[in-house]
């Protein structure tokens, strides 16, 4: 869900390369993420991670599917 949530607050899409999102989110589903490879390492002084191409996919599929409808 945290995927879905993420795609309300990716920007940067470079075709081919994921995308970029706030990190305002628990650490420990950051740390999920990161460990699967969606993100890049959220342990940073940047405020924003890097989405894989995956992820951005899997962003916006999550959200359609389970809280477009709801906004």
């Amino acid at each position: 869900m945290l995927l879905a949530l993420m795609f309300l607050t990716t920007f940067d899409h470079i075709e081919g390369h994921g995308a970029t999102s706030w990190k305002g989110y628990d650490w420990h589903h950051m740390d999920r993420l990161y460990q699967r490879g969606y993100i890049s390492d959220p342990k940073t002084k940047a405020k924003t991670v890097r989405l894989s191409k995956e992820a951005v996919k899997l962003s916006k599929d999550f959200f359609e599917k389970y809280l477009e409808g709801s906004l």
